[in-house]
């Protein structure tokens, strides 16, 4: 675990105007600032990517009513990719070529994330990824603002095989987040003695599980690994309690991300066990602030989740750069990183991007799901930062591969 005590205050202030109707008296629309989104709000995932546009939409209005970035106002361009990743390309490319936009952000699977990269690179702008993720994109048109595996997994791994046994089974959905996180299962098992008996790759929008879960009951594992993907595949939360399958359960996306314990009834996420930068039921003063704004401005939302949380960081996250760096400029906001000076106070805490690998440091929390599913926190790990890729040889600094490392394949040395 490694801290940051680097600081500099969050530049910005914040109320209400009503998303891309905001005008500046006498400036021409193309003296605003140009934020485009891409986020799924229907499909599999929309539950999970409607929360990113709303709390997009709550940083947008309460920055434009302070006076915008750099004294300009700002217009949220939103499409819906609908979980599409050609669709994702041709919208990333309408947005920059037509749409002229400063920034983009957004992408909820890594599919669509990794369909993005290349558009953004050959167009040399700047893109922010807002989800938790596998990690390892070493990429200086990227920043990432979600939470990583040395993160949330070198964190929830050791403590699973102390406090439930050494004997796992992954059920992961089958692409890149998927197979990648269980790659990081493995190793992160290694080391506290712990092993996988035994795997499962869904194909998004699985949703019939009796099978699987009846290689679960012959397994016998102690616990299980869920990096399942989608409201489909979420249905395995319901069919293992009527089966009465019982066993404790760990994930780094389950609860703050896909909301299932308000999603579905009790007892299905029971023992669901996570480790997190963001949940609704965090109760600090900074944290009920943010809620209260949130909910005054979208009082149905059924969770604000850490996906629409990272949006809305994000959106201040880019003011604060692009403040401090006095310019837009993908390249004068990158000398700003490399300070190691770039932090923002967010509802959770004090976050800061290192200047190595453009990912955010967090305030990590584990959580568990109670029978009622009430969620209680059961270990406060303080900040981490995104050291991995660092320590591997991923320096933005220096050098910009453009690449995507993973323990089984890491940078080369020099």
């Amino acid at each position: 675990m490694r801290r940051n005590g680097v600081t500099m205050a969050l530049l910005a202030g914040f109320a209400a105007l009503t998303l891309g109707t905001a005008v500046v008296p006498h400036a021409h629309a193309q003296d605003k600032i140009k934020i485009g989104l891409l986020e799924d709000i229907s499909g599999d995932l929309a539950s999970m990517g409607l929360p990113k546009l709303h709390g997009s939409q709550l940083a947008v209005e309460e920055i434009n009513a302070k006076g915008g970035i750099l004294g300009r106002q700002v217009e949220l361009i939103h499409l819906d990719p609908q979980g599409d990743n050609a669709r994702y390309q041709e919208f990333a490319r309408r947005l920059i070529q037509r749409d002229k936009v400063d920034v983009l952000i957004g992408g909820i699977t890594s599919a669509a994330r990794e369909a993005l990269r290349p558009i953004v690179n050959r167009a040399d702008k700047l893109y922010f990824y807002t989800n938790q993720y596998e990690g390892g994109v070493c990429d200086g048109n990227m920043i990432s603002v979600g939470a990583v595996p040395e993160q949330q997994l070198s964190t929830l791994i050791p403590w699973m095989v102390e406090q439930h046994g050494k004997k796992v089974y992954t059920v992961a959905a089958d692409y890149n987040f998927g197979q990648l996180t269980a790659e990081w299962t493995r190793d992160l098992l290694k080391k506290p003695g712990g092993e996988v008996i035994g795997q499962e790759f869904i194909p998004l929008g699985v949703s019939q599980f009796s099978q699987t879960i009846q290689n679960i009951q012959k397994a016998r594992p102690d616990w299980l690994m869920m990096l399942n993907v989608g409201a489909a595949q979420d249905s395995f939360f319901e069919q293992a309690a009527a089966a009465k399958l019982g066993l404790p359960m760990a994930s780094p996306i389950k609860v703050m991300l896909g909301f299932e314990h308000k999603r579905f009834n009790p007892p299905a996420l029971e023992n669901m066990h996570a480790v997190a930068n963001w949940f609704e039921e965090i109760d600090t003063p900074e944290a009920e602030d943010f809620k209260k704004r949130w909910r005054a401005k979208f009082p149905d939302e059924t969770y604000i989740n850490d996906m629409g949380y990272n949006a809305y960081v994000a959106i201040n996250m880019y003011k604060m750069l692009a403040e401090a760096a006095k310019s837009t400029d993908k390249a004068e906001i990158r000398k700003v990183i490399a300070t190691g000076q770039a932090c923002i106070d967010a509802p959770e805490g004090r976050i800061c991007i290192d200047p190595k690998s453009q990912h955010t440091s967090h305030r990590m929390r584990m959580i568990r799901v109670k029978a009622d599913h009430s969620v209680e926190v059961i270990k406060d790990f303080g900040d981490i930062q995104p050291y991995w890729l660092g320590e591997v040889g991923c320096d933005l600094t220096r050098h910009d591969p453009k690449q995507q490392y993973s323990p089984s394949n890491l940078p080369k040395k020099n």
